[in-house]
Order: structure tokens, then sequence, then C-alpha cells
């Protein structure tokens, strides 16, 4: 049976054509980057303010609790009562010793004018003048130890926490209430062992976004760090904020932040690209994709460097500034493809 030659024709055409939009739907459609000199890197770390001054304050004696004389979010002055023991104990040690202090006093008075007739020999009133000297010692300490059973706001600031109630039975030392000043310019975090020599660099640079303050970056300077890591969690770092507007952004201890610690990149020849760009294919390398003018593809191995910030990494030797790098659908493409590139 033959084939009319228009139907001939019609079904080479529709070959043809089909195969032209193949064509063009293998024509992949990728976004680029170029290639730029990385001059520094920005690591980005977790971290929160810290109070400038805070405390858990505590009697230096033993006793009951008389009376607790704040809550939980009050705000105090300096010098505000906080908390009385019972002083009744030390109102005891208080009389006894002014007794003996007086007595000893008087017996000191007695035997210096003995002295003065040399009725009395100077060892007696050398004697005397030593007693004397010890009740005076124990009736100064009685009455410090008396001014003990009120405790008092060292420094302005906010009752963070109590711990004990009214009637309540302490020991010296035993924490009472922790107090801390709402003024926070200090701010913590932890990094890992690889960001330490970075840390001691002077032309290490830190800046600081709070979550309730997206956009803003403040200004911070190294406060001090801990060199060794007990938990293995990381090293505790310590910023001071500098120039802060407290009239206009009011930091609180306890706000969540993110800290850049911003380092000059040892390498003068390193480029930064987006993590994106790294084609790493099952059978190992890492590589990236360089566009042409042509707009033609091709693969190249590369040597990275460190990721830093929240999705840039720096490579160390493979890529030129200025070169076209391919930064989306790095899995897609084939070398020596046609690609089509959109902005």
């Amino acid at each position: 049976m033959r084939i009319p030659v228009l139907i001939l024709i019609l079904l080479v055409s529709a070959a043809c054509g089909g195969g032209r939009a193949d064509d063009n739907a293998r024509e992949r459609v990728v976004r680029v980057t170029t290639a730029v000199r990385a001059k520094y890197i920005d690591k980005d770390f977790a971290g929160l303010s810290t109070a400038d001054d805070a405390t858990n304050l505590a009697f230096r004696i033993s006793g009951q609790v008389l009376s607790v004389n704040v809550a939980k979010g009050d705000a105090v002055v300096k010098g505000a009562l906080l908390a009385v023991l019972d002083p009744r104990e030390v109102e005891l040690q208080v009389a006894a010793t002014r007794s003996a202090y007086e007595e000893a006093r008087s017996r000191l008075d007695r035997v210096k004018r003995l002295l003065e007739h040399q009725a009395v020999s100077r060892q007696e009133y050398e004697s005397a003048q030593t007693l004397f000297s010890q009740a005076q010692s124990s009736y100064e300490n009685a009455l410090d130890l008396l001014d003990e059973t009120k405790l008092r706001a060292p420094f302005a600031g906010v009752i963070e926490r109590t711990y004990v109630d009214s009637y309540e039975r302490v020991s010296a030392g035993q924490s009472i209430l922790r107090l801390v000043n709402p003024v926070s310019t200090t701010v913590g975090f932890t990094v890992p062992e690889s960001s330490l020599a970075q840390l001691a660099r002077s032309d290490t640079e830190f800046s600081v976004e709070f979550d309730n303050y997206r956009g803003v970056r403040f200004d911070a300077a190294l406060k001090d760090y801990a060199r060794t890591s007990s938990d293995a969690s990381g090293f505790p770092v310590s910023l001071k904020l500098t120039d802060v507007d407290a009239a206009r952004y009011d930091i609180l201890p306890g706000m969540s932040c993110t800290v850049t610690m911003r380092t000059a990149d040892e390498l003068p020849d390193a480029v930064s690209l987006p993590l994106s760009a790294v084609y790493a294919p099952a059978a190992g390398g890492e590589y990236v994709w360089v566009v042409d003018s042509s707009d033609v593809v091709a693969l190249r191995r590369v040597r990275l460097g460190e990721i830093f910030g929240r999705d840039r990494v720096i490579i160390d030797s493979g890529v030129d500034p200025g070169d076209r790098i391919v930064t989306a659908g790095v899995y897609r493409i084939r070398e020596g493809e046609h690609v089509r590139i959109i902005e």
C-alpha cells in the first residue's frame, strides 16, 4: 500500500518540527552569579544579651527570715531593704558584748588612774588595755552582725527571682534572691575551636543584630573569652556593645541575637560564591559550572575553603574573579550545554 505523497511530507515535517521542540526543551534555564574576590569572611553565631550586673544575694549569717520585702519583677534602687533576718539572737549577742566592752573600758580607766599614781604595775595596765581591745573588737563585730540581718540592694535593678519565703530558716551564704540590672550592653555566644584564632586577631570585627530589631546592626568589641571548654559545646565569648542609643533601643538581658564575626581572608586569590553553586557528584570531588561568553557551560574542579555567612563558601582555587558561575540548576545541566540565563 502506497502512502500518499502529501501525507508523507506532513509526517516528515512533523518529525523535523518535533526535533526542534526537543532541542528547545533541552536548553537549560539557570541562574548565574559573578565570582567576586573574598576580601573578608563573615561568620554568624547565635547569641544572647546578658545583664551588665547580676548577682545572687545572701545573708552572711544564719538565721530565720523575718520578711522578704520584694517580689519577682520589682524594681529597686541602690540601698533598698530587700529582706530581713530575725535579729533577736544577734541583739542578745550585741547586749552581751556591749556589757563586756563597757566593763573593760571602765576597768582600763581605773587602772590608768592608778598607774598615774604608781599604784599598779605597767604590766597590769597593759593587761587591762589588751582586755579592752578584745572586748571592743567583739562588740563592733556584734554590731556588724546586727547590720548583716538586713539585706540591701548593692545596685539599682530588678528582682529576677526569690529563693526563700518569710519564716524560713537559712544558712550563711544561701541564696535569698537574684538582683539583675535591666540595662544590657553585653552579649554572650560560643565559638568552635576553628574560630579561636580569629578572635585573637586585631582586625576581627563584630556586629550584633537582635531579633527584636531586625535590620539594625550594633557594633561591638571583644570583651573577653575563655580558652577552655569543659563540656565541648564551644568556647564562651563576651562582647561589649558600643554606641547604643538607649532611648531608641531597649536592649534587655535575655534577648536573642545573631553575632557576626568578620575577618579578613588570608588568601589574596580566593573568591566567594554561594553554596548552591557547588556541584558535588556521587563519584566525588567538588566542581562548579562556568558559563562562557556564548552561554555554554563547562565543568571546572575547585578547592573549597571555609563556609561563612548564611550561604557562602570560599573557593581557594579553580575560579577567578569575574567568572560567571551557575548557582541554580547545577545538577541538571551537562558538559557543553547551551543554557538560558535568567536574572
